[in-house]
């Protein structure tokens, strides 16, 4: 690849109209076509072999209000989980800490609530503070925001707020009934209006069809802008929950997910969030060259199981994947790894063809 086709597709204007056709033809696409052209954008973005990593921490968890049918944590269904009350400040300080020794460069903070009540919110805004003077990156996921409390957060130094549509409009009374999915725009519109940078995904392998994929995919992609971090969860089914028993999703279908993610949305981060556990060590390297490169990090997600550490960091040693250091790099160095990466490439002639425009259905 030229440094003048790296350029141009590196600073193509970033769409935010898709259409369903055009979703649509990339799923039908030959799979190793899809992600021949998913990493092709990925490395004009990103530099190739780095992968950003978060750990997830609950810092409160079960008795949640809401009926989301794969949750282990809503109040509505019997999964045997036990409710916790919210952590101390410490205790919350001392497992970012401990990410942070591990490797991870962002540490996220997730509460079982609808929203966070008033008294509630001095706490998570001191989390914040603390977890940010240990030199990580923050996120929180605590359910709808107001404007205010998103201007709170704001203000306490958060970096990110993770708030998942889940699925798509047409599937989503489905899956849960006591919010809306209005009521999720308007958190992440809070979220935009506060300066926070949005982390917003979804979860498929909810028993959705090809269609509900695609209407997730073009409702991410289409926000006034992109979300800076994009999780794409596999459902991990939890006992006693409606979808405890639903039919296992196609490993290539969600990998092409991934790949699609990373073509509607280049300069996002695109991460392996939930349902890792489940996942080979061939299928994640399938995720990273479809152009995933976040994940999370830890033996657990919330309350779910998430694959060791010490495994996560031999499957990169394996793959000659590198973590992102808890310090930014400048835009300069980073610039510069892409090019000397992109210059090792000696594929121009296939890259060209890999992004021809192809038809679509109209």
């Amino acid at each position: 690849m030229t440094a003048l086709h790296h350029d141009a597709l590196r600073n193509e204007a970033l769409r935010n109209n898709w259409s369903r056709n055009e979703v649509r033809a990339l799923f039908e696409l030959p799979f190793m076509d899809l992600l021949f052209r998913a990493q092709t954008v990925h490395r004009a973005n990103f530099e190739p072999n780095t992968v950003q990593v978060s750990t997830l921490l609950s810092i409160k968890t079960g008795a949640c209000p809401e009926d989301c049918k794969y949750c282990s944590q809503s109040g509505h269904y019997d999964t045997g989980l036990d409710k916790e009350k919210l952590l101390a400040i410490q205790k919350v300080v001392e497992e970012a800490q401990n990410a942070k020794d591990k490797g991870a460069s962002r540490f996220c903070m997730g509460a079982a609530w609808r929203s966070p009540r008033e008294k509630d919110m001095p706490y998570v805004l001191e989390m914040v503070k603390q977890v940010k003077e240990l030199g990580l990156e923050t996120c929180m996921t605590l359910g709808m925001l107001s404007g205010e409390q998103a201007q709170q957060l704001a203000e306490a130094g958060l970096d990110y707020y993770n708030h998942n549509l889940d699925t798509s409009p047409e599937h989503y009374g489905k899956i849960i009934t006591t919010r809306t999915y209005a009521d999720r725009l308007d958190t992440l519109g809070h979220v935009r209006e506060a300066g926070i940078k949005v982390c917003c995904g979804g979860i498929v392998g909810l028993g959705e069809a090809r269609e509900d994929r695609i209407g997730l995919l073009m409702q991410l992609a289409n926000l006034p802008a992109h979300p800076e971090s994009v999780p794409i969860n596999m459902l991990v089914k939890i006992e006693g929950t409606p979808l405890g028993e639903v039919d296992d999703l196609d490993p290539f279908e969600f990998v092409r997910t991934v790949a699609i993610a990373r073509l509607l949305m280049p300069q996002s981060y695109v991460r392996l969030s939930a349902g890792r556990e489940t996942m080979n060590d061939e299928m994640q390297a399938l995720c990273f060259m479809a152009g995933a490169n976040s994940i999370f990090y830890g033996e657990k997600l919330l309350t779910t199981a998430n694959p060791e550490a010490a495994d996560d960091r031999k499957l990169f040693q394996r793959l000659g994947i590198n973590t992102q250091s808890t310090q930014d790099v400048s835009d300069e160095s980073r610039e510069e790894a892409i090019a000397q990466s992109l210059r090792q490439q000696q594929m121009g002639t296939l890259a060209r063809d890999a992004m021809a425009p192809r038809e679509t259905v109209n």
